[in-house]
């Protein structure tokens, strides 16, 4: 029986958002857009969610290295871009905020055809911890969310057999819904969490 969650619909106004197209592995385009951002509000972003990532699964003596680079740019270079654009904003202007970067289970666990995944997405957990302590004296908080095996888009294309492998793993026995990851994304945004910083918080069914 697949888990129903209570929905809610939010509606931007056109004058009260700002949309823009970036591409998080170049660092000109993030800094483009952050200044956009800081222009039209006139104050700093104060709450960052790096969610940018990609796939480009194969088994490691099949893998080429434009397949292991393509994700390392996109998953580790492209928060690394965001997150000191960010924050280098944040620290000029004398603001606090809350920057959320998204890890995956599979940075913890490792698996199978997934080397390159496995590598950013550690690689990003780490990079929270340091930012956290580096940027705390500015009152900068920095935490990771570590989503397990969640129904999106991206988990569609896996096959079968390997989606009931994961399930077997899962105390909850359940996949996770999009939802479930945003809940706690907007409690690290919030001033609820104003004493977490360099945490990974899990988001597995208890992997």
């Amino acid at each position: 029986m697949k888990h129903t969650l209570p929905r809610s619909i939010f509606c931007l106004e056109p004058e009260s958002h700002l949309g823009l197209e970036v591409d998080v592995s170049e660092r000109e385009s993030v800094t483009k857009a952050l200044q956009a951002g800081l222009k039209k509000y006139s104050k700093p972003a104060n709450v960052v969610v790096n969610c940018a990532g990609i796939t480009r699964d194969d088994f490691l003596l099949k893998m080429d290295p434009v397949k292991f680079q393509e994700t390392i740019n996109v998953n580790l270079t492209g928060t690394y871009n965001v997150v000191k654009e960010a924050c280098t904003i944040l620290v000029e202007e004398g603001e606090p905020g809350s920057i959320i970067t998204v890890g995956s289970i599979i940075g913890q666990m490792g698996n199978i055809g997934q080397a390159n995944y496995a590598a950013s997405k550690a690689g990003v957990e780490a990079l929270t911890k340091s930012v956290a302590k580096e940027l705390g004296m500015f009152r900068i908080r920095c935490n990771s969310v570590i989503p397990g095996f969640i129904d999106t888009p991206m988990t569609h294309s896996v096959p079968d057999q390997v989606k009931k492998m994961f399930l077997k793993l899962i105390p909850l026995a359940r996949f996770g819904e999009p939802q479930e990851v945003a809940e706690v994304i907007a409690f690290l945004a919030s001033d609820r969490s104003s004493y977490i910083n360099g945490t990974s918080v899990k988001v597995s069914g208890g992997v």
